[in-house]
């Protein structure tokens, strides 16, 4: 179970990530969870920093999808601020949503990578699909009362992901 919640990489920021490595690897894609991972949970509206990087991801070439377990509206509110298509109510960690992402992207698992901000939905997902998995910190504190509950066992999940030199 520790191998399907090891992240590939690990980033303190979306920034960090290094696109040229991401390229060298073959990847030509990205799924991108919602909440904490490109924009503060709940929030209304993209900053312009991640609008700008996610340009940047584009100039380069890369496709994108956004993957949220969130209702289909907002999902939607964002995606169309990015310009990107997206999968709403994903179930992650199941590989449904992760799958969708891959055909809509038109690409093989190989070539996508997840980034996102929990173990035990993004992690655990892409590398369920054998996914390039790319664990980032969460952009805020505030989060729906089930993640809040997650975050605990991920706390124990990440003690021993550290215990065994995983992470």
């Amino acid at each position: 179970m520790l191998k399907l919640l090891t992240p590939c990489l690990v980033v303190d920021t979306l920034y960090d990530i290094d696109l040229d490595m991401l390229k060298r690897r073959g990847i030509q894609g990205i799924i991108l969870d919602l909440d904490n991972t490109i924009i503060p949970w709940n929030s209304p509206d993209l900053c312009p920093d991640m609008r700008n990087w996610l340009g940047q991801l584009e100039g380069q070439g890369l496709k994108l999808c956004l993957v949220s377990n969130n209702k289909v509206k907002r999902v939607s509110q964002i995606a169309d601020q990015c310009g990107v298509p997206f999968i709403a109510r994903a179930l992650k960690p199941f590989p449904t949503g992760f799958r969708q992402a891959v055909n809509t992207m038109a690409l093989d698992p190989v070539q996508v990578a997840v980034v996102g901000d929990q173990l035990f939905t993004d992690m655990l997902g892409g590398n369920r699909l054998g996914l390039f998995t790319i664990w980032v910190k969460p952009l805020t504190t505030q989060e729906f009362i089930g993640t809040k509950i997650t975050r605990q066992l991920e706390k124990l999940a990440v003690h021993l992901l550290r215990s065994t030199g995983r992470l």
